[in-house]
């Protein structure tokens, strides 16, 4: 799976609006806080608002905050609203693929890849993330062995 750059931008200001929940922030505190080009930062939100996960609120005291409690609001979620679906296969959903001969199988293989990134992205909230508590089966696949090795 790679992460695009906006998806990236997307979690890091959604990890900022839920540390400063409910309070709203503006796109200079947190493009500040985050280190990120306030222009690209702008377009991520207002794809995260289209996608209800933010709120914005006009005006001199202005900004924007997180539509839902963070215990709510999903890194999967996150992700969906700036980047669409987790996996795709040429621009297809896994299920959607079909080969012929010694590849037939394959999209089983493609399904279960999307399984198991909706275990962590779609199981992990921003509020486990700001507190660091992440779930066990999460925690886990950290520890494993070569988990934090390139490859």
């Amino acid at each position: 799976m790679q992460i695009s750059a906006r998806g990236d931008y997307a979690v890091r200001a959604a990890l900022s609006l839920a540390a400063a929940y409910p309070a709203l922030m503006s796109t200079q505190a947190i493009a500040g806080e985050q280190d990120m080009p306030r222009k690209f930062l702008e377009a991520v939100l207002a794809d995260l608002r289209r996608a209800g996960i933010v709120r914005a609120q006009r005006g001199a005291e202005g900004g924007y905050t997180l539509a839902r409690p963070p215990r709510e609001v999903t890194i999967g979620a996150i992700l969906r609203a700036v980047d669409g679906p987790l996996a795709e296969v040429r621009g297809l959903r896994p299920e959607q693929t079909s080969y012929d001969g010694s590849a037939q199988h394959l999209p089983g293989l493609w399904v279960a890849v999307r399984a198991a990134v909706r275990r962590v992205v779609d199981e992990v909230s921003l509020a486990e993330i700001i507190s660091g508590r992440l779930p066990a089966h999460v925690r886990r696949l950290t520890a494993l062995p070569d988990a934090w090795e390139p490859r």
